[in-house]
This record gives C-alpha cells, structure tokens and sequence, in this order.
C-alpha cells in the first residue's frame, strides 16, 4: 500500500502563483511515476503532469509552460503552478503509478482561483 498526502491548495486570483506537494509512504519502492490530476465538480477527472523517478516530465497542453512538476527525495512531487487561471480552479489530486500498474490516489487539494 502507498499512502499519498497533498498539500499547498488555497484560494489565489488569477494571474498568482501556487506550489502544491504530494508525498508517498509506505510501499513506495515499485513506484514508477507521481502524477497531478484535477478534478471539477460533475466531470472526471483530468491529468496535469506527471514525473517518472528518472526525473522525465510530461503535461498537458492546457499547463505546459505555466506549471512546472519536480521530483524531490524520490517520494515526493511538487507542482508549481504559475499564472493561474480561473479555469484552473480545481479539485487537485496525487496520483503514484507503480511498476506492475497498481495505482493509488491522495485526498486531493483545493485551488481555487478566483478575483
């Protein structure tokens, strides 16, 4: 089992930065990547970014070049989230994708971004 613990959500205005962190425990050593997902109430959730433990970085178009996923400690991921958007406003989950493809998930954190 892997426990996922997020943080760093908060209430921002547009144009303002946020840094979020996900931090994995127990059975982490199969870990393969840590990934960010959002989510908004009515829809199904959607990827953000996701960094394997190699250090490679993927993002979805609708964040590339404004948020930036790194890797720290190798059970960690932060993702700094800049010139943020209302349409950003989300509910922000953590995902660890494991070697053999079991996958868990965080609780999740708010960013709300709004004027």
């Amino acid at each position: 089992q892997v426990q996922l613990v997020e943080s760093g959500g908060g209430l921002v205005q547009p144009g303002e930065s946020l840094r979020l962190s996900c931090a994995a425990s127990g059975s982490i050593a199969a870990l393969y990547d840590l990934g960010w997902y959002r989510q908004v109430p009515g829809k199904q959730h959607a990827w953000v970014a996701s960094i394997t433990q190699t250090g490679i970085a993927r993002y979805a178009d609708s964040v590339s070049g404004r948020f930036i996923i790194s890797g720290d400690n190798a059970n960690m991921a932060h993702l700094q989230m800049n010139d943020l958007k209302p349409g950003d406003t989300a509910l922000y989950l953590c995902r660890a994708g494991m070697h053999g493809g079991n996958e868990y998930w965080g609780q999740g954190t708010q960013v709300t971004v709004s004027s």
